[in-house]
């Protein structure tokens, strides 16, 4: 999250890697979702694997999953959603993040 700071008629670019929404690195993200998030989701997002296929698995470059929030998609990521098991515990804050900067380069 960056912020612009007003100080002394100066004005600063402030960033914080750690807030609630913060952009991941995608690069790093691919490999933590080709581990943890491919094998349903399909190496392309797609949802094309047979449990993605059997569990309806919508595609993640699809405008439905692109439109929602990082902080919607760290949250689903982290404490899961419907069948999809929760990876807090399993994923570090920094890479659940990352996988959802991956995420994002899937955006059709």
């Amino acid at each position: 999250m960056k912020k612009v700071i007003a100080i002394g008629g100066l004005l600063l670019l402030a960033s914080w890697a750690g807030a609630p929404g913060a952009r991941g690195d995608a690069a790093a993200g691919k490999d933590a979702y080709q581990k943890k998030c491919a094998m349903c989701h399909g190496a392309d997002g797609k949802g094309e694997t047979p449990t993605g296929k059997s569990m309806k698995l919508r595609d993640l470059g699809s405008d439905d999953v692109q439109k929602q929030s990082d902080a919607q998609l760290i949250d689903i990521t982290a404490n899961g959603k419907a069948k999809m098991p929760a990876y807090k515990g399993k994923l570090t804050d920094e890479q659940i993040k990352d996988v959802v900067a991956f995420i994002r380069t899937m955006k059709k």
